[in-house]
């Protein structure tokens, strides 16, 4: 909403008409509940003499009631017969795990033998993939040739999704499955588009210029080769 302008005369008129009523309806106010305001502020109201206690005494006493009430109804409930609203209660081993990552094709129990599991297993599902046996022998070798960091070293050079069944982090979302992607599937062997390929599948990241490019020369005053 735009801001008025407060140098036009007739907004000038208006806003001093407006104070001056909204002062009018105070002083009113005021003076209608001016006296109300006084015996309030002196505290020379009568005096009761009650206590917290008998507050607390009145408000229980209130609901003794609606708790006889609800004692009597609730004695009637409880001799009641629960109603069935069917002859058979299905219970967990009636369930069936579906929607897994074996049943939109994410897996293969063959695979990963951890999934070839009942229909009423109702476990979660496993977060990675199985290790390969030959790299998992890595981590339990002498080091410094093998142990932990080598093992680990390894790991990293297998891309996330041949580790993980999902994305697990917001990182992976830039590069996961990136060998399905276009540039993959497409890249050329020259060009432009090569080169961003490369360089955005590099670790390191993207290269400098090889060193047979060279700078432009810089506009101005150059002098002629001696001939």
């Amino acid at each position: 909403m735009p801001l008025i302008d407060i140098t036009n005369p007739d907004i000038i008129k208006f806003l001093i008409e407006n104070y001056d009523k909204t002062a009018r309806l105070r002083m009113k106010w005021n003076h209608i509940h001016g006296e109300k305001m006084k015996e309030a502020a002196s505290l020379t109201r009568e005096e009761k003499g009650y206590y917290e206690t008998d507050v607390l005494k009145q408000t229980m006493v209130a609901g003794m009631a609606i708790i006889t009430r609800d004692n009597t109804v609730a004695s009637s409930n409880r001799k009641l017969r629960v109603i069935r609203d069917g002859t058979h209660i299905p219970g967990i081993t009636n369930l069936k795990k579906k929607h897994c990552i074996t049943d939109v094709g994410f897996a293969d129990p063959k695979i990963d033998p951890r999934l070839a599991r009942p229909d009423t297993d109702l476990s979660v599902d496993p977060i990675m993939r199985p290790i390969d046996p030959k790299q998992k022998k890595v981590i339990y070798k002498d080091i410094p040739v093998f142990g932990r960091n080598a093992y680990l070293k390894s790991r990293s050079r297998i891309p996330p999704e041949q580790k993980y069944y999902f994305i697990e982090c917001s990182g992976w979302e830039y590069g996961w499955r990136l060998t399905d992607s276009y540039f993959n599937k497409n890249a050329p062997t020259c060009g432009r588009v090569w080169r961003l390929t490369r360089d955005v599948k590099s670790r390191t990241g993207p290269h400098p210029d090889p060193k047979h490019y060279q700078n432009s020369d810089l506009l101005g005053v150059a002098k002629c080769p001696k001939v």
